[in-house]
């Protein structure tokens, strides 16, 4: 009976070192490789089609230098403000968070652009303590083998913005009519203000609620300025 447990704790372990390498492999190759689809596409596909629905989905990618400054600054003011100084995970955040569960507050997110990436381009939606734990793996991953640029790249090029609109050159042709490169201050901040919500929160028609979102990324990227761009 020994033996067998040996055996097949071995094969385990092989297993697990197997798959270690092998999403080390996939990372590294997403440093240069443009990315033509993600789990969360994915995802999307297969619950309009359980559903019995089709909803094509839009995406075209754009390398970081034709996405406009103006956007760039909007998400990580909305997301991630210490985005260019941590690696990976927010721990100042994470723990003004618990604090703020602590006093009763409601419960808000803490994730970093580097985690949200993570998880739209290798993992599914919801919420599990498996997930989490392979979402912190491939953050750890891309933020020591992808620089800061590349992540907020690939984040822009996939995150989902409204049904089927996934990506930032899709998520400005559908909301503004412009192409990603052409995209103004305030049309950037109310793309960002809906990124909690994009499925139910529109950046054309934009509630009382996603307006006053927007003003507020505004003045965060004031704060920041143009120059923070380049502390990536």
């Amino acid at each position: 009976m020994s033996a067998l447990i040996r055996k097949i704790a071995r094969w385990l372990m092989l297993a697990l070192l197997g798959w270690v390498a092998f999403s080390v492999l996939v990372v590294l190759m997403l440093r240069v490789v443009p990315l033509p689809y993600s789990m969360v596409m994915l995802e999307r596909k297969v619950q309009s089609l359980m559903a019995g629905e089709w909803v094509a989905q839009q995406q075209q990618w754009r390398p970081l230098s034709e996405l406009s400054p103006n956007a760039q600054l909007a998400v990580i003011a909305s997301e991630d403000q210490r985005f260019p100084s941590h690696r990976g995970i927010d721990f100042i955040e994470l723990r003004r968070a618990i604090v703020d569960a602590r006093r009763g507050d409601k419960l808000r997110g803490a994730s970093t652009l580097s985690q949200q990436t993570a998880k739209n381009v290798f993992l599914w939606t919801g919420r599990s303590w498996v997930r989490k734990l392979l979402e912190v793996w491939f953050t750890l991953l891309i933020e020591a083998l992808w620089s800061k640029e590349r992540i907020l790249e690939v984040y822009l090029n996939i995150a989902e913005w409204d049904d089927g609109v996934f990506g930032l050159e899709a998520a400005a042709q559908h909301y503004v009519g412009v192409s990603a490169d052409q995209l103004s201050a305030v049309q950037a901040s109310r793309l960002a203000a809906i990124l909690p919500n994009p499925r139910e929160w529109s950046a054309s028609h934009p509630s009382a609620y996603v307006e006053r979102r927007a003003q507020w990324i505004r003045q965060q990227m004031d704060n920041l300025g143009q120059g923070y761009l380049k502390r990536l």
